[in-house]
């Protein structure tokens, strides 16, 4: 709301939202806060528009997300888990997977909560595989290098093992 002389200090909302552009988060702001509060866009006004980095990039980290999507016969809600270095991250896996596995358009999709979880609290098979400290991957198509340019040659006559 706009400071009046009833009210110098209106209340000040605070929303996490992705965006591809601060025009489509101002949009998004005012929509979900019409849902919220009875606050229209002609008796308030944006004070900032932040973009959030994330704190510690280089760690693997389990996000929670709570999402509503449209669907062809309704709204739905859903819970998903994602494994990520940061937080943006998680979102465009999850903006893809709703893409390829329910036709769901960046539009038709609302972000309603997002949570960090900890390694005892994930709930889906598909992220608890990725946890813990045995975890191993295999490493297919490894070619062996010559040990020496001498013994380099372009052709073989033999096809190479890749599986070593």
């Amino acid at each position: 709301m706009n400071p009046s002389p009833n009210d110098p200090t209106p209340k000040i909302y605070r929303m996490k939202l992705w965006a591809i552009d601060q025009v489509r988060a101002k949009s998004k702001f005012w929509y979900f806060l019409s849902q919220l509060r009875r606050v229209k866009k002609a008796h308030g006004q944006v004070l900032a528009i932040n973009e959030i980095f994330e704190k510690n990039p280089t760690v693997v980290k389990n996000y929670g997300m709570w999402v509503r999507y449209q669907s062809r016969t309704g709204y739905h809600n859903m819970y998903k888990e994602y494994r990520d270095t940061t937080l943006n991250g998680a979102v465009q896996q999850m903006y893809d997977e709703m893409a390829s596995r329910h036709r769901v358009r960046f539009h038709g999709i609302q972000i309603i909560k997002t949570a960090l979880v900890p390694d005892d609290k994930v709930k889906r098979v598909n992220t608890l595989q990725f946890i813990g400290d045995k975890i191993r991957f295999p490493l297919p198509n490894r070619s062996v290098r010559a040990s020496s340019r001498s013994l380099k040659t372009t052709y073989k006559a033999s096809r190479p093992n890749t599986f070593v």
